[in-house]
């Protein structure tokens, strides 16, 4: 799905657009810059981790030429600024590496208890770049910048049911995200060219989002108390999901 999320919010370059570079990731995005700690670091992690095994070289990543120091480019570069995200990263793909060696040492590892590593790291990931790329909010329209954030504080509930993240749960979810970046004139929950189902879960979000903030994260709390047993995760994970195809 090309959303148009990745490139050049502020149009000074043809960064990610049809008439430039399609495939690039402009570092004034805010969503390229919060995906950057979701791909990157957990890529470093998992090299760190011995994923990939022995390399014969060191893994660096090319740095931007703007907003350098807003990342980090290969795991000692990243461990010396980040290391509990660096850890948790690298505990998550532990796991995969002895599923990977023997499948007798992973069976003894409940999906359930993978699944709590990844979303422990995802969520991590979130609360370290929210408050780094504030500032390239400025660039999105309002309704745009409040989906970023409401998302952003949706994926700690969706995290505490440990839900699951194969591909085809993911494709299937995607659905009901928002096709386009966000405009000024898009008014909710009546954006003509969004499916209901759309309008619905960009409802939700904000007012989940507003809940939150209004009982100062308890709604939070409450929510990962009810999901601090399997139980309580399945349901919660049905929750969600009957929520987003109603």
């Amino acid at each position: 799905i090309h959303t148009g999320r990745l490139a050049d919010p502020s149009g000074v370059t043809s960064c990610g657009y049809e008439n430039g570079e399609l495939l690039c990731q402009s570092v004034r995005s805010w969503w390229s810059c919060m995906n950057y700690y979701l791909a990157i670091i957990p890529f470093l992690g998992a090299v760190e981790a011995g994923l990939f095994g022995q390399l014969p070289y060191e893994i660096a990543i090319l740095p931007p030429e703007e907003q350098k120091d807003d990342f980090c480019y290969s795991v000692k570069d990243c461990w010396s600024r980040m290391p509990k995200l660096m850890d948790d990263w690298k505990a998550f793909f532990e796991v995969n590496k002895h599923k990977a060696v023997s499948s007798a040492t992973f069976s003894s590892i409940k999906l359930d208890d993978a699944l709590g590593l990844l979303w422990k790291a995802h969520t991590t990931s979130i609360a370290y770049t929210l408050p780094r790329f504030q500032d390239s909010l400025k660039y999105l329209s309002d309704p745009e910048a409040n989906f970023g954030e409401d998302w952003a504080d949706a994926v700690d509930f969706i995290a505490a049911t440990h839900f699951c993240t194969d591909l085809p749960t993911t494709n299937n979810f995607q659905a009901f995200l928002p096709p386009r970046i966000l405009a000024e004139e898009d008014v909710l929950p009546s954006i003509s060219d969004f499916s209901l189902q759309q309008n619905k879960v960009l409802v939700s979000l904000r007012a989940l989002h507003k809940a939150n903030k209004l009982t100062g994260g308890l709604l939070l709390k409450l929510w990962k108390k009810a999901m601090s047993t399997e139980a309580g995760r399945k349901m919660g994970r049905k929750l969600i999901e009957i929520l987003a195809s109603s």
